[in-house]
């Protein structure tokens, strides 16, 4: 009787051990799972729709937004053109932004990652967006990816064409070779 007794407590503690661990890992996948959500919840720094210029892009579907009026027309125009084909061809969905501040931003990546997902660049079930964001006077420059895009064009193939590509023409004043030839660069990569 003392024998049962034994194997029957030693059960019941492997059993209540047991028992023990897997409500604890249902509660740590259970914290998991809201912290992923908490993830995909995240708001923006900034409500982009109080001002006009990024609703009429929303509303509009502009792909070159030359807020700072770094390009000429015919640069405006070409740099569109190969983002449309490109987007024609693959379904991609790429935008460049030029701005004069990146106020209440500190980080252009950022704002970019923000704006993109304001204005939905990128196919919602696909999120194969891509947003350069570039602010001349306060010299900073950000490239923010959709999930899928980031698969291929990871944030270190992102840093080294701002650094390898863009940065140099910056240097030498050219700003729309430097935004084209990293679009252009962006897309190769990407196919």
């Amino acid at each position: 009787m003392i024998a049962r007794a034994v194997v029957h407590n030693t059960k019941m503690k492997i059993g209540s051990k047991i028992l023990i661990l897997f409500l604890t890992l249902n509660l740590l996948s259970c914290k998991g799972s809201a912290q992923e959500n908490k993830i995909e919840k995240t708001t923006t720094e900034f409500d982009f729709s109080t001002i006009e210029k990024f609703r009429d892009t929303k509303l509009k579907g502009i792909i070159v937004n030359d807020y700072d009026s770094i390009f000429s027309p015919s640069q405006r125009s070409e740099l569109s053109d190969i983002i449309y084909d490109y987007n024609i061809e693959t379904t991609r969905q790429i935008v460049v932004v030029t701005i004069d501040s990146i106020n209440p931003y500190s980080d252009a990546q950022k704002m970019a990652a923000d704006l993109g997902k304001y204005w939905g660049v990128g196919t919602a079930e696909k999120d194969n967006g891509l947003i350069i964001l570039l602010c001349k006077p306060c010299q900073k420059i950000g490239i923010a990816t959709g999930f899928e895009t980031e698969l291929i064009l990871t944030d270190q193939i992102c840093k080294k064409v701002i650094d390898q590509t863009i940065i140099p023409e910056f240097k030498n004043g050219n700003f729309y070779a430097g935004i084209k030839n990293g679009v252009l660069e962006l897309i190769e990569k990407w196919k």
